[in-house]
């Protein structure tokens, strides 16, 4: 996910798929942990989407 597409989204937005990226990581943890996991750069990718979010949530709450 891209950073100009997030910024486009509202906080509540913002709220819910920072919910929906640490569901997934969690998954992929559990996946990783039971050797089901097939592609390992997923888990790397999620961390990156969760801060961008976090980053961007921190951005408009400095602002207001």
């Amino acid at each position: 996910m891209k950073a100009t597409e997030l910024r486009a989204k509202g906080p509540a937005e913002l709220k819910q798929e920072l919910d929906s990226l640490l569901k997934a990581q969690f998954s992929l943890r559990m996946q990783h942990a039971t050797q089901q996991l097939t592609n390992n750069s997923e888990i790397k990718k999620v961390r990156r989407d969760i801060a961008r979010v976090r980053t961007l949530m921190g951005e408009t709450a400095r602002k207001a």
